[in-house]
């Protein structure tokens, strides 16, 4: 079945638009796969839920795009209008998924730092009863290299130590580590907050932005698969 010249324009087009989708999927899943994996050891410093489940609807957006450029590219070359339209409704649910992601990611832009300060003061005092704890700010202070929420002085306005880990290094006396204390070498002299916030507000814009702008080329695809299936269907009921 031949269509119109206009039309044929927009089969090509849309065939080469799903290579690029293809290529977008591509894109949605390695920055899922990144985001999850460098927040993985930070996100229990947060209550807020977008930041475990965002990566993982980008994952799986990124899977199915691949799934849905199958259908748009044998649709768009083999002029069948129940794949088009199936290629439609499938980018157009994509389309809504990635434009909840990139909003929520600009929401919780101004959000976490009043998630992190909560659940930072609620479970300092418990460092050394409670090894999740301990694990959680030990690792905190070694990779981010910090020391307490705002500064070291918050260990001793709870009343604790200040842990090893807010020290780079330390010297050595008698067999022995010397203990942690601002006048160590390689003391961590900056909060860990200042360090928390602008990697999560970072990671937020990311899967903001990838959301929202691959979410807008996707639009394009919708209109063009919605124009080819409307031009088939007029050519079927014209024969």
């Amino acid at each position: 079945m031949a269509i119109g010249a206009g039309m044929s324009c927009v089969k090509y087009l849309l065939f080469c638009f799903n290579l690029l989708f293809a290529l977008t999927g591509l894109i949605i899943l390695i920055v899922g796969i990144w985001v999850e994996a460098n927040s993985h050891p930070y996100i229990d410093l947060t209550d807020e839920s977008f930041y475990t489940t965002g990566p993982v609807v980008l994952i799986i957006v990124g899977v199915i795009v691949f799934i849905v450029a199958f259908f748009g590219c044998c649709g768009a070359v083999k002029e069948n209008h129940c794949m088009i339209v199936t290629f439609a409704v499938f980018l157009l649910v994509i389309f809504i998924a990635e434009m909840a992601v990139g909003i929520a990611g600009y929401v919780k832009h101004d959000d976490i730092q009043n998630s992190i300060v909560r659940h930072l003061n609620t479970t300092i005092k418990d460092y050394p009863t409670n090894k999740e704890v301990q694990s959680t700010f030990d690792i905190l202070q070694t990779d981010l290299q910090c020391c307490g929420i705002y500064g070291p002085g918050d260990w001793a306005n709870n009343t604790l130590p200040i842990p090893d880990t807010c020290c780079a290094g330390r010297e050595i006396k008698e067999g022995a580590a010397a203990a942690c204390t601002p006048e160590s070498p390689g003391f961590h002299t900056i909060g860990c907050l200042s360090k928390l916030v602008p990697f999560f507000n970072d990671m937020a814009m990311l899967l903001g932005g990838v959301g929202l702008g691959i979410a807008m080329v996707q639009l394009l695809g919708v209109i063009f698969a919605c124009c080819l299936a409307r031009s088939i269907r007029s050519e079927y009921e014209t024969v």
